[in-house]
C-alpha cells in the first residue's frame, strides 16, 4: 500500500515536450494533415546518422508522439530520411526509392555527408550530395545531427 500511496503522492513525472521548431512547413506538408510515414534510406553513410535516428524513434525523444512512424516500403512512405553521401552504387537505388513513394512526397537530407558530401566529398566512390540525385525538400545539419534537431525536423513535416 505504500508504494500505491507514494505513485499518488508523485503524480506524473515527465519532462515538457520541446517547443514547436522555429521554421515553416515545407509546402508539400501540409497535405499529409499532421500524420506522416517514414522510410530511411542509406545512401553511403558511416551509419552515425542512422544511430541518430533510431535514438530519435526511441522512447526518450519518442518521435512517433508527433505523428510520425518508421515504415518498411516505401510504397508506404510520405518523407524519406536520406543519410550520407549518395555512392555511385546506390544513385540509382536512391532515385528508384523516391519515384516508388506515393505523391505528395518530401526528402530531407539527415547530416552534413547527405547535404554536401561532408568528410566524403571529392571521393572515387561518392557520386555527390543527395540534392545532386533526388529533389532535397528539408536538410537536417550536423555530423551526425542529434536526434532532438532529427525529431524538429520531423514536427515541421508534421506541423506538430
Amino acid at each position: 500500500m505504500s508504494l500505491l500511496r507514494k505513485i499518488r503522492d508523485t503524480g506524473r513525472v515527465a519532462e515538457p515536450a520541446p517547443p514547436e521548431p522555429k521554421g515553416e512547413q515545407p509546402p508539400a506538408a501540409k497535405q499529409f494533415g499532421g500524420s506522416v510515414q517514414v522510410r530511411c534510406v542509406d545512401a553511403g553513410s558511416c551509419n552515425g546518422c542512422e544511430i541518430e535516428i533510431t535514438a530519435a524513434f526511441n522512447p526518450v525523444y519518442d518521435a512517433e508522439r508527433y505523428g510520425t512512424r518508421l515504415v518498411a516500403s516505401p510504397r508506404h512512405a510520405d518523407v524519406a530520411l536520406v543519410t550520407g553521401p549518395v555512392t555511385r552504387n546506390m544513385a540509382e537505388p536512391l532515385r528508384r526509392t523516391v519515384a516508388a513513394m506515393p505523391e505528395p512526397r518530401l526528402v530531407v537530407a539527415v547530416g552534413d555527408c547527405a547535404i554536401d558530401c561532408g568528410e566524403f566529398a571529392g571521393g572515387y566512390g561518392v557520386e555527390g550530395a543527395v540534392s545532386d540525385v533526388v529533389p532535397v525538400d528539408l536538410a537536417v545539419p550536423g555530423c551526425p545531427p542529434e536526434p532532438d534537431k532529427i525529431v524538429a525536423a520531423l514536427r515541421r513535416v508534421t506541423g506538430r
